[in-house]
């Protein structure tokens, strides 16, 4: 009996990337892998690191010589014919972390670009709206407050803390 060979999350995540995009064309729906996609996307981009233990609000670790930095990934895709303003979805505040990286994807679910934003950053944004909207933010509310450390077609950028 031959043991087949296990997959490679990148190539699991390739393949969920074109089921996801002909499962929009086929049907105009998404699939909900936006969220997963972009993790593994930030991890493997930014080299990042995966949690070892399931921590609530953190998906990844940043780590430097003497710090390490909870990463909160968020992932939106892009669909030509969006209407209206794209938003991010709910900023997870009630739990720990200490950035942001906001994974920008085309229809194909291939990521485009990366930023990445402060927690300071984000909840002084949030704390001047008006809304009930706990936790969310425009798209282009969070690139005003971000750098970008990554671009399909520039590659990794200099991260500064």
């Amino acid at each position: 009996m031959a043991t087949s060979e296990p997959y490679s999350v990148d190539k699991l995540t390739a393949e969920a990337r074109r089921l996801a995009a002909e499962y929009r064309r086929a049907t105009g729906k998404t699939l909900p892998l936006s969220a997963e996609i972009a993790v593994n996307d930030a991890i493997r981009l930014l080299g990042l690191e995966q949690p070892i233990e399931p921590n609530p609000g953190c998906d990844a670790l940043r780590r430097s010589e003497n710090s390490v930095v909870r990463v909160q990934v968020k992932g939106r895709v892009l669909f030509g014919e969006t209407k209206g303003t794209p938003r991010i979805g709910q900023l997870k505040l009630d739990q720990k972390w200490d950035e942001t990286a906001l994974v920008i994807m085309g229809e194909d679910y291939e990521s485009q670009e990366i930023y990445c934003a402060t927690r300071e950053s984000i909840e002084s944004v949030l704390a001047k709206k008006s809304s009930n909207k706990r936790g969310v933010m425009t798209l282009a509310q969070f690139k005003i407050i971000a750098r970008r450390e990554w671009a399909a077609d520039r590659g990794l950028e200099c991260h500064q803390q």
